[in-house]
């Protein structure tokens, strides 16, 4: 099983903002690389990433984050929103916390990448190459569909 760890940001905005009844805004980014470049639909993630028990889940969910925005996770009250399945042989711990802060650049880590296909060509790209708050009607739309069931968490916890 892979297990990896990642941090959903919300915060919360002014009732009927932006035609959400929940009032609540999320941080996801859109993943990088030539698969992922004219994709938004389905093509968003909360930042996240791998790690090995007996690693911490939240430690390596903070480090994730700072590695694909470029800079660390702000200094909140992170909780526990659960582990969920995310395909056979995948699952995400996923911790929450109400932050506020301006949308900036994203300076994410990168992966290389044999591109184009069997050219023989190793490329970089970048794991995350945008991030932004969206509300949760939105984020429905943009998030993997295996991540759905994260928002809806956090959207049955906030009530």
């Amino acid at each position: 099983m892979i297990t990896s760890a990642g941090i959903l940001l919300y915060r919360r905005s002014p009732p009927g903002a932006a035609g959400e009844s929940q009032g609540v805004e999320l941080w996801i980014a859109h993943m990088g690389g030539p698969f992922w470049a004219r994709r938004d639909e389905h093509a968003w993630s909360i930042p996240k990433g791998e790690f090995t028990p007996p690693e911490d889940p939240l430690t390596a969910a903070l480090r994730e984050f700072g590695e694909e925005m470029g800079w660390p996770a702000p200094d909140a009250e992170y909780e526990l929103l659960g582990t969920f399945r995310q395909s056979a042989a995948k699952e995400i711990t996923v911790f929450a916390a109400a932050a506020d802060f301006p949308a900036r650049d994203i300076h994410s880590n990168t992966f290389p990448l044999e591109w184009p296909a069997k050219s023989g060509i190793v490329r970089e790209f970048p794991e995350v190459d945008r991030a932004g708050w969206f509300n949760a009607r939105a984020a429905r739309t943009k998030l993997v569909k295996g991540q759905l069931q994260v928002l809806d968490a956090l959207l049955a916890r906030l009530g």
